[in-house]
């Protein structure tokens, strides 16, 4: 029978709140390289790894710069912005959520289509990165979101059944990697990650405020 083993959080829209960052950061490369992206199709992309968002722009709209260059200049440009910046936005009541799940018994993990570097330089920026069992990244395994390969890679590395997991997402391709790994999901409702098709989700919340233990609990 399942039961609440390990809680696994998106960072990008989960814990920091990002996403208006990086649609800024894009946006500008996409005007650099002549694309005309609509803000629907801009954010289809929400997360998605950094080598998948190029992946599907290069081959749709046939550019001549190779996917590698582009993602190394997208990773350059938020790397410099997430070091510099002084402060940076982390998501209402992520930080008690992370605290009031320590020491019950609970495994908690990061699963996050970003780079590991830039995974470090964020939660170190909170003084959240000794807070975690577990943190993996999209560099990590084969498939990025929408596929369940990191969920289901962080759950072997738990040593855990995925059925035991629960993940909390906000963005379309989060949830469809969860629930393809058989986890449950909490959707989070987040207004600056732009118009995210969360249906999949067993469960959605407009704040992180929302989600205490017992409402993890029963989701089984």
């Amino acid at each position: 029978m399942a039961k609440l083993k390990a809680v696994i959080f998106d960072m990008d829209g989960v814990i920091i709140d990002s996403e208006p960052i990086y649609f800024k950061i894009e946006r500008d490369l996409f005007d650099e390289l002549g694309l005309d992206i609509s803000q629907k199709e801009h954010e289809s992309f929400v997360g998605m790894t950094m080598e998948g968002l190029w992946e599907k722009i290069t081959d749709q709209y046939q550019l001549k710069e190779t996917i590698e260059d582009l993602t190394r200049l997208h990773k350059d440009s938020v790397f410099q912005y997430m070091s510099e910046a002084e402060e940076l936005p982390i998501v209402g009541y992520i930080r008690e959520l992370i605290e009031g799940l320590r020491g019950k018994e609970i495994k908690i993990a990061v699963a996050s289509s970003s780079p590991k570097k830039l995974i470090e330089i964020i939660l170190a920026k909170f003084n959240l990165q000794d807070s975690f069992d577990l943190i993996i990244s999209g560099e990590e395994v084969e498939k990025g979101k929408p596929a369940p390969d990191i969920f289901t890679e962080a759950a072997y590395r738990l040593d855990l059944n995925p059925n035991d997991c629960v993940v909390i997402e906000d963005s379309t391709n989060g949830v469809k990697a969860a629930k393809a790994a058989m986890m449950k999901c909490i959707g989070f409702q987040n207004i600056n990650s732009g118009n995210q098709d969360l249906s999949l989700a067993d469960i959605t919340v407009d704040s992180i405020g929302e989600i205490d233990a017992k409402l993890l609990k029963n989701l089984f």
